[in-house]
């Protein structure tokens, strides 16, 4: 039997990939519901490997690559590709993200215009990322939560793990050293006039924004990085530069109802990158940051193995 602490994302896709491989695994959640503490609730669900390059290691883009196949498995993924566009007065910043960025096309503003109809003559430039994708962060949690009990999982919910688990998948609740929260703060926006099925990144100089398109009208902005230990609400401040990004994108989001705001933290390690690590007599997947829905497949993949080649041992 392997023991899991923690039923969120991590968690939960270990969880999958031990099951796979014919382990018997019980997971146990301090939470009474599924997802109910999970940062990743929180998420954009971009499998973007190629824009994350942008601000991360090679590691993101190597480890990632496989993430859309690997949730196309448990969930609806959307491959529509991202498109990255800046205000006119910000062209440099889009200059810079295409230096260390790839895998990417340039379009115009004619391009744009038919990539995505609803911002015609809004961008008069910008990258074009096909091969990137997006899912649903709260369905693709339980539809993962389902995947993982139909393989034989045992979920125990209300239940704080042993001192000691096989598997430790507790994100900042965890004791490990260097452990830090990085703040992400979202809204969810609900504004059925605009038609979009990409994935838009906004540049600007102090904050780059994001906004994912969602079933029924409903729209996803987020990509504040506040280093805080706070959950309170979202700020005025940020939720100010959010809703103006939306509006930026498009003027119609200016009558767009706000379905939603919250805030998560989201463990990081120094280097911004997830890792196995042994303490404490239990092995850690931990640090999943900002690229959670990305790196999950891989690195449980990693803990799978190691678990799995452990207990042969």
């Amino acid at each position: 039997m392997i023991t899991i602490a923690g039923a969120g994302l991590a968690g939960l896709a270990s969880a999958y990939e031990l099951a796979k491989r014919g382990a018997s695994v019980t997971i146990f959640e301090k939470s009474a519901k599924p997802g109910e503490s999970s940062v990743a609730r929180f998420a954009g669900g971009m499998l973007a490997p190629f824009c994350e390059r942008e601000s991360a290691e090679e590691d993101v883009v190597t480890l990632g690559v496989q993430a859309a196949d690997w949730w196309s498995q448990v969930t609806l993924v959307t491959r529509h590709g991202t498109l990255v566009v800046t205000p006119p007065r910000d062209q440099a910043e889009l200059t810079r993200f295409a230096r260390r960025t790839s895998h990417f096309t340039e379009v115009n503003g004619h391009a744009i215009s038919e990539l995505v109809p609803a911002l015609a003559g809004r961008f008069e430039r910008g990258l074009f990322f096909k091969e990137e994708a997006h899912l649903d962060p709260r369905q693709a949690l339980a539809d993962l939560t389902r995947a993982v009990q139909e393989l034989g999982v045992g979920i125990q919910y209300g239940r704080t793990a042993p001192a000691r688990v096989n598997l430790n998948c507790t994100a900042t609740a965890s004791s490990l050293p260097d452990l830090r929260a990085v703040r992400g703060e979202m809204a969810i926006l609900h504004c059925p006039e605009v038609q979009l099925s990409r994935v838009i990144r906004l540049l600007h100089p102090r904050m780059p924004l994001y906004l994912v398109p969602r079933a029924d009208g409903l729209f996803m902005i987020g990509g504040t990085m506040v280093e805080s230990n706070s959950e309170r609400p979202p700020t005025l401040r940020s939720l100010t530069e959010m809703l103006s990004a939306a509006f930026a994108i498009h003027p119609a989001f200016a009558e767009a109802s706000v379905v939603e705001i919250g805030a998560g933290l989201r463990p990081a390690f120094p280097d911004n990158l997830p890792r196995l690590v042994e303490h404490d007599g239990s092995l850690h997947l931990n640090g999943l940051y900002r690229h959670g829905f990305l790196l999950a497949p891989a690195l449980a993949q990693q803990a799978a193995q190691h678990l799995l080649k452990e207990a042969c041992a």
